[in-house]
């Protein structure tokens, strides 16, 4: 790919997701009625436009036993990267696929669906600011000692 950088998704860790094409959106129910997959995000690769999502896009990986590092060998089932533009963001009021704007409201910046509704936020992609560490006052005093 030619892309260099990151874009800022409107799809975050923690969504709820619908796919809208691919091999999940062809998925059918036991009457034999199209039933695309909808599932949560379990990461984002923003630099590469692609999700995960939980449960779909399912792949093999043969997987080689370390001793070492304690881990089995066998084969694992894990989820695949899918193309960010294969899902589409579920409304919160009408539970249809949707398209996300962002807006301004009592001075914060929220994501708004079609319907208005505002797309709640998750607290598990919001990252933490790193603290100070406090043994770095101490680390020149115990120099000075020696």
């Amino acid at each position: 790919m030619g892309k260099s950088g990151t874009f800022n998704s409107r799809i975050k860790r923690g969504d709820q997701v619908v796919f809208i094409a691919g091999k999940e959106y062809n998925r059918y129910d036991s009457k034999g009625k199209r039933q695309p997959y909808r599932g949560k995000v379990l990461a984002v690769d923003a630099r590469a436009g692609k999700v995960k999502v939980e449960g779909a896009m399912i792949v093999k990986k043969h997987v080689k036993p370390m001793p070492q590092m304690n881990r089995e060998g066998g084969i694992k089932e894990q989820e695949a990267w899918v193309n960010i533009s294969n899902v589409a963001l579920v409304d919160p009021e009408t539970g249809k696929p949707t398209k996300v704007k962002y807006e301004f409201q009592d001075g914060k910046k929220v994501r708004v669906a079609k319907s208005g509704k505002v797309i709640a936020e998750n607290a598990s992609y919001i990252r933490e600011k790193k603290k100070k560490i406090e043994d770095e006052e101490e680390k020149p005093a115990a120099e000075e000692k020696q």
